[in-house]
């Protein structure tokens, strides 16, 4: 397929890029500090961080299909300035947090503002783009994703100091108000929304092109929960002071790869790139738990973080081929949701591993997983992911996946 030459980097995919930065850093700030904070005020062990940590996910899992149907019918923009509203009151409220259940309650509204942004910001960016540019455009977005999680850690626990917990909660709340203030200059791209012709039956909440690769994301992903949720517990028992190096390491290689490979995924298509991303990740993992050293975690997170680079925007860009544009927020909030799931039952059932089997067991877990999420890939569930992108074949590949789940 010739390649477009639609410009992407315009002002406007700029601006919706500069809100996701400032969103994603207030949201990295949180990963090292909510595991600190229920270690060491809420006196929590392994299964009390898994479930804190995770239940930002049960929030986002529970809005996110309903946030795609939203954002096809009433605009990409509302979700936006709504979902970075809704996390700067729950950064907010992490003020009176004062037991698991109240912090647990916090991290649920956290997770439904999460939602509600997250499906926004990614369907914006799409819209922006040529068809044939949309892998290289997601990994643009990327960028502030994981800018944001490079340096937002850093910032948490520079804050965060000797226990100073209420300033870090204060800037989170703080940068989440300045995304929801530039979302509000932001342009809307969705077409204006008319209703289907009666007794058209009404479409389902998980979109059918999504449901493959959000699978394999998903298997994907679950040791992502396991190292946001246990390298900042895990460096004190191999001599570091704390984590903020291996997640600044993580970030910027991420942000490395998503720059200067940003065509990557659309290069080498959904299934080499996949395929890379999910045996990294679990490589990564398993060198983490095999070398209980500084050196071996920073090995691990190295390799690791080339994994993460890939995985998403090669998923999201098969999950996207051959979807209409009016389905599109939709499908992205599909993919979402099974992201939110490997958080949230991720970092549960992780958290259940190292309760039994340590910090290092946890990793290995991982591992298994996004091994599992590589057969997956290979097996052909989802045909699309054989050849090109092209958007008459991919159409007619996706008519050919299983029919929608009752």
């Amino acid at each position: 397929m010739a390649r477009s030459d639609q410009r992407l980097l315009t002002p406007r995919f700029a601006l919706v890029v500069a809100v996701g930065l400032a969103y994603f850093l207030s949201i990295g700030m949180l990963l090292p500090v909510v595991p600190l904070f229920v270690e060491h005020q809420l006196r929590g062990g392994n299964l009390a961080v898994g479930v804190a940590v995770g239940a930002f996910a049960v929030g986002a899992v529970l809005l996110r299909p309903f946030a795609g149907r939203i954002g096809d019918r009433f605009g990409r923009r509302v979700l936006i300035v709504g979902g970075a509203l809704v996390v700067a009151a729950s950064a907010g409220l992490y003020l009176f947090a004062d037991g698991l259940f109240v912090l647990v309650l916090v991290r649920i509204l956290g997770g439904i503002g999460e939602a509600a942004f997250f499906v926004g910001a990614g369907t914006m960016v799409t819209d922006l783009a040529p068809e044939d540019r949309r892998g290289e455009a997601i990994s643009y977005w990327s960028v502030a994703v994981y800018g944001g999680l490079a340096f937002g850690p850093s910032l948490g626990e520079t804050l965060l100091g000797d226990d100073r917990f209420a300033s870090v909660w204060v800037v989170a709340a703080g940068l989440a108000l300045v995304a929801a203030m530039l979302g509000l200059l932001t342009t809307e791209t969705a077409r204006p929304w008319s209703p289907p012709p009666s007794g058209t039956p009404r479409p389902p909440l998980l979109h059918r092109s999504a449901l493959a690769p959000g699978t394999v994301l998903f298997l994907g992903l679950v040791g992502l929960a396991g190292f946001t949720s246990f390298v900042p517990l895990y460096v004190s028992q191999i001599g570091m002071a704390d984590s903020r190096g291996v997640f600044l390491l993580y970030g910027c290689l991420i942000l490395g790869v998503r720059i200067l490979g940003a065509r990557l995924p659309d290069r080498l298509g959904p299934l080499r790139a996949g395929t890379t991303a999910t045996g990294a990740a679990a490589a990564g993992l398993l060198v983490m738990a095999a070398v209980a050293t500084p050196v071996g975690l920073y090995a691990g997170t190295a390799v690791f973080s080339i994994g993460m680079s890939l995985l998403y925007p090669s998923l999201l860009t098969l999950a996207l081929t051959g979807v209409s544009e009016t389905e599109r927020a939709s499908a992205v909030g599909t993919v979402s949701s099974f992201f939110d799931a490997s958080q949230g039952l991720g970092a549960l059932v992780l958290g259940g591993v190292a309760a039994v089997a340590g910090y290092r067991g946890a990793f290995v877990g991982g591992a298994v997983l996004a091994l599992a999420g590589l057969v997956l890939l290979r097996s052909g569930i989802d045909p699309r992911a054989r050849g090109p992108v092209d958007p008459v074949a991919a159409a007619a590949a996706r008519e050919s996946l299983e029919p929608d789940p009752p």
